[in-house]
């Protein structure tokens, strides 16, 4: 790494957050931590003095966002890479989550990631340059029974995302959208991944799906270590991907999911023509 980087990274205190934090100041840059807990990342602030603050954050609080990004401008001067990684598992049928939970998961998931963007923006546009990195899922371009809050929030935050990215290119900002699978984290961890009541007429359909992330704590696949050396020499690097899946299971899911929907347009596509009317221009669109 040749230059320095200020970041930006939620939910530093675990996870992807951490590591990506770990390996940014091993490497020469500043981080902010914007964490619930400062206390939790006490051994980072005493390590790199100079180059990491810690800052009291709620990420599902978007009245937070100025404050977050005046204090990392004040203190460093700068906003080169805004990482909104906090986030948590919602799991349950669509009848069993309440409507204060589905709001919760799309405050955490979409509205802070998008008012922390915002809020930074103007700093990136007057700097020339900067990096927004979301940290999506596999599960926001692939849903299944039993996720459906979750990927409610990671599908909005990726469309959201990829719309802002065309509009930001002109001014030197990148988008990437990061999609792990299941990787070595706290994500599946008792009292972190959120189960709503069950209801009885979905008890033997989700069984296998709770079972399967209530178990997966410990074992998952993924190195964040390893992710987050990818992602800081991304951010370092010339060009970023609109769209980093994670892992060989996001890669093969992924894949799936993309040729699944590939073979259903082409099977329904001259019923779908059908539905214009008959001798019209074909619209010239810019995108």
């Amino acid at each position: 790494m040749t230059t320095s980087l200020t970041w930006i990274v939620t939910g530093a205190s675990r996870g992807f957050g951490r590591a990506i934090a770990e390996v940014a100041l091993a490497g020469g840059d500043t981080v902010v931590a914007a964490v619930r807990r400062p206390e939790a990342v006490a051994d980072l602030a005493g390590a790199y003095p100079d180059r990491f603050v810690a800052t009291a954050f709620d990420a599902g609080d978007p009245a937070r966002a100025q404050g977050l990004i005046d204090g990392c401008v004040d203190r460093f001067g700068r906003v080169d890479v805004l990482v909104n990684n906090a986030g948590r598992g919602y799991i349950g049928a669509a009848e069993e989550v309440s409507d204060a939970e589905l709001r919760e998961s799309l405050d955490l998931h979409l509205f802070g990631p998008a008012a922390l963007v915002r809020t930074a923006l103007p700093v990136m546009r007057a700097q020339g340059r900067g990096t927004i990195v979301q940290m999506s899922s596999q599960g926001g371009r692939v849903s299944f029974p039993g996720v459906g809050t979750y990927s409610a929030g990671k599908f909005a935050l990726e469309g959201w995302s990829e719309a802002l990215a065309g509009e930001v290119a002109p001014f030197g900002v990148r988008v990437m959208i990061v999609e792990p699978s299941r990787f070595r984290t706290s994500f599946n961890a008792p009292g972190v991944l959120h189960f709503a009541d069950t209801r009885s007429a979905y008890a033997d359909i989700l069984a296998a799906v709770r079972a399967d992330l209530a178990g997966a704590d410990g074992i998952q696949e993924g190195d964040p270590a390893r992710a987050a050396e990818l992602i800081v020499s991304l951010a370092h690097g010339d060009q970023v991907p609109l769209r980093l899946p994670l892992g060989a299971e996001a890669v093969e899911r992924i894949g799936a999911a993309y040729r699944r929907g590939l073979d259903e347009l082409e099977r329904w596509a001259d019923a779908a023509r059908g539905t214009d009317f008959a001798g019209v221009p074909a619209s010239a669109r810019p995108v």
